[in-house]
């Protein structure tokens, strides 16, 4: 294979990463905690873009609960949004094994 080859498949690949977080961007996960009391739903760029508290939560008092589902929640979307973009990045790289340490 030469050297032109490599650089057009590098480009290649390169575009298809800008295409792939651009679409990741544009798309909405959301994660719940305590049954769906607690939502927060985030772009695939991983920013908030908004949180929704059941109002029976306020009537609890309780500050830790409703910070430790926020938290859940939080994080039950970012576990979707890593596994969107590691089942969007096997597709891209169509199987194509990568060197040891390299990731995208």
């Amino acid at each position: 294979m030469n050297l032109g080859k490599i650089m057009q498949q590098a480009r290649k690949m390169q575009e298809n990463m800008q295409e792939m977080k651009a679409e990741m961007a544009a798309m909405e996960i959301t994660g719940e905690a305590g049954g769906g009391m607690v939502r927060i739903s985030m772009g695939g760029d991983r920013n908030v873009r908004k949180v929704e508290i059941d109002d029976a939560l306020w009537t609890e008092n309780d500050k830790g609960l409703i910070e430790d589902l926020v938290a859940a929640a939080s994080n039950a979307a970012l576990q979707q949004i890593e596994a969107l973009s590691a089942e969007k990045k096997k597709n891209m790289m169509g199987g194509m094994p990568l060197p040891p340490g390299f990731s995208l």
